[in-house]
């Protein structure tokens, strides 16, 4: 069967198991389906082979298990499994959740918008109308005041006016219809500012100092107080639960104990258990959401006040001030503002999440009530998880006496405290010995990693045993898991799990760090320990090594120009280098000569007498001389 076939019959089990629900008066979700369809195909007691292609027997077998267990009347195995769905299909992110909130209320606003940009004035009672409409916008946007309100309507107006004149909606209407949404919300910006502005105008001329706190958004004063508180209460009674359930699982799954006395009684509490231990993670999600809000809010606060005084200090009276300068300072105070909504809705949700919890407890809580519980645990001690982690804090795993492991602890270890435990920090070899029994576990006795992965213990022994074959804890907890579908979420094994992961972030968003190990070492090495390595070719300067890219460019097909001015012609600065010549001799043989004597023959009277005789005189000397 190929992947696309098996995934239909999948679909198709979990539409007939629905609409099967439905007909016995139980509405679940697609997802909840989905999970208990995962959930029976896992667990070994059901025979079923995840291998092997289902027949129609095991399909009919398939479904009946599972309209079974959802069909359970007060089982807390079941609320568990629907808690954990509910809070996988409403919680998310931070991010996420503020995107949803300006969704939410974009969508609420598009009937209006499309009133504004898509009509067409053409009297003055249709103008009027128009710009009645904008008000209205621009108050539902910014949640200053609500439109059937008159004294708001009037002060909004009056504030558009002083940015927006009635005579300026013709040219707003020739504009495109993204122009017109961009221009209205810049609208709200301003005219939200200028309400900021004026409403503390008017409180400091009422009173002699203003208070911050009357300008942060109603709904922020409703929700604020009211959303932390509740969740912290909420947590206090869950852990308390918590820790009974413990201390009654602890005493029932002692080895002294006979446990066939009390099969069913440990079965209830273990999945009692798993049901408080479950809530008291999400709310310490939603506690750790709300009060980041809350710090957000402060921030805000007091982000408005000095936008406030700065604001102030510009706008003097009886003085004209730039748009420039003013308008700017007033989308300022409406991001703000505006902040301040989203953190509001922010607390809002969580709080319904909070509130939307609590039918996930009813069944443990009519099952052991309060006095009942109380009876069980007779004289035994309840001990929360800071006094088991105080008591434990003394055992320490010594590395250096396990070599073959790697064990991490505080103080050779970065980033200790954010180390990502493995089975949400519950303590796997108890949860095996003890026969399902979730205990803490403490950190500081010693983290071992093993495959990448970290695991922590609640006592020195614990640690020793399962650190002696953790392959085989590791596969005994995975088949825990099977047999109680509800710890697949809980201890975060989302390898059996066909419901996404509801949060693998912590809140606030940030990553995990890797742990690095801290020792001291010092090393040397030679600058080159090969030198038939050296690469020759090698440049660490960027600026050279895209020098060398823009060489290897192809320039075959591309042209080029250049061009000669009058003042850049043969002004170019130039220079050369040359040798001078230098002074050299050669040593020859030298040529000689005769001294032979020069012929010297005078003429005289050749002139100066007419009819003279010339006498030729011969004056060169002899040879002989």
């Amino acid at each position: 069967m190929s992947r696309a076939q098996a995934e239909n019959v999948i679909k198709n089990i979990i539409r007939e198991i629905v609409q099967e629900c439905a007909v016995r008066g139980q509405s679940v979700s697609d997802a909840l389906v989905a999970f208990m369809v995962k959930a029976v195909v896992l667990d070994p007691r059901n025979g079923f082979n995840v291998d092997r292609t289902l027949t129609k027997q095991d399909v009919q077998k398939l479904e009946e298990l599972c309209l079974d267990k959802l069909m359970e009347k007060c089982s807390p195995s079941l609320d568990t499994i629907k808690m954990q769905v509910y809070f996988d299909m409403n919680y998310t992110s931070r991010r996420e959740l503020l995107e949803e909130i300006q969704r939410v209320m974009e969508s609420r606003l598009i009937p209006v918008s499309r009133e504004i940009t898509d009509s067409r004035v053409k009297t003055r009672e249709e103008c009027d109308a128009l710009y009645r409409k904008i008000v209205s916008y621009i108050l539902q946007r910014s949640a200053m005041g609500s439109p059937t309100d008159n004294k708001a309507m009037q002060e909004a107006t009056a504030a558009l006016q002083s940015v927006f004149p009635q005579t300026e909606v013709g040219t707003f209407m020739v504009l495109l219809k993204k122009d017109k949404e961009q221009q209205l919300v810049e609208l709200t910006m301003l005219v939200t500012g200028i309400l900021l502005f004026n409403k503390a105008s008017k409180k400091e001329e009422e009173e002699e100092e203003v208070n911050i706190n009357d300008l942060i958004p109603t709904v922020v004063k409703e929700v604020l107080p009211v959303t932390t508180k509740s969740i912290e209460n909420e947590l206090r009674v869950t852990q308390s639960l918590a820790w009974k359930y413990t201390a009654l699982l602890e005493k029932l799954t002692d080895p002294d104990v006979q446990p066939k006395q009390c099969d069913v009684l440990i079965v209830l509490l273990r999945q009692a258990l798993y049901n408080v231990r479950q809530h008291e993670v999400f709310l310490r999600m939603l506690l750790a959401d709300a009060d980041l809000c809350t710090k957000h809010i402060e921030i805000l606060q007091t982000e408005l006040s000095s936008q406030m005084k700065l604001l102030k200090e510009t706008v003097q009276p009886k003085m004209a001030v730039p748009t420039a300068t003013v308008f700017p300072l007033f989308k300022v105070l409406s991001k703000l503002w505006s902040g301040l909504q989203d953190e509001a809705e922010l607390l809002n949700i969580l709080n319904n999440i909070t509130l939307n919890l609590q039918p996930f407890l009813a069944s443990q809580a009519k099952i052991f009530s309060e006095s009942y519980l109380d009876s069980l645990l007779e004289a035994s001690q309840v001990k929360t998880d800071e006094q088991r982690m105080t008591e434990s804090s003394d055992e320490r795993i010594d590395p250096d006496q396990l070599t073959p492991q790697e064990w991490l602890l505080p103080e050779t270890t970065t980033s200790f405290n954010e180390l990502p435990q493995q089975y949400n920090g519950v303590c796997g070899y108890t949860l095996v010995n003890r026969d399902g029994l979730l205990l803490p576990g403490n950190p500081h006795i010693g983290v071992l990693k093993h495959k990448e992965k970290f695991y922590v213990f609640s006592s020195k022994q614990a640690a020793l045993n399962f650190s002696s074959s953790p392959d085989d804890f590791v596969e005994k907890v995975a088949e825990k898991a099977k047999c109680s579908p509800e710890l697949i979420q809980l201890l975060k094994l989302h390898q059996f799990s066909c419901v996404s992961p509801y949060s693998e972030l912590q809140p606030g968003e940030s990553l995990l760090v890797k742990p690095f190990t801290k020792c001291e070492s010092g090393t040397q090495t030679d600058l080159h320990p090969m030198e038939t390595n050296i690469v020759k070719s090698y440049e660490w300067n960027e600026w050279e090594l895209r020098r060398k890219a823009l060489q290897l460019v192809d320039l075959r097909t591309k042209v080029t120009h250049s061009m000669q001015t009058d003042l850049s012609h043969l002004r170019r600065e130039n220079a050369t280098q040359t040798w001078l010549p230098k002074d050299a001799a050669c040593q020859s043989k030298r040529d000689s000569e005769s001294n032979v004597p020069k012929p010297q023959i005078y003429l005289a009277g050749l002139r100066g007498q007419r009819n003279a005789q010339v006498v030729k005189t011969n004056l060169t000397r002899s040879v002989d001389e």
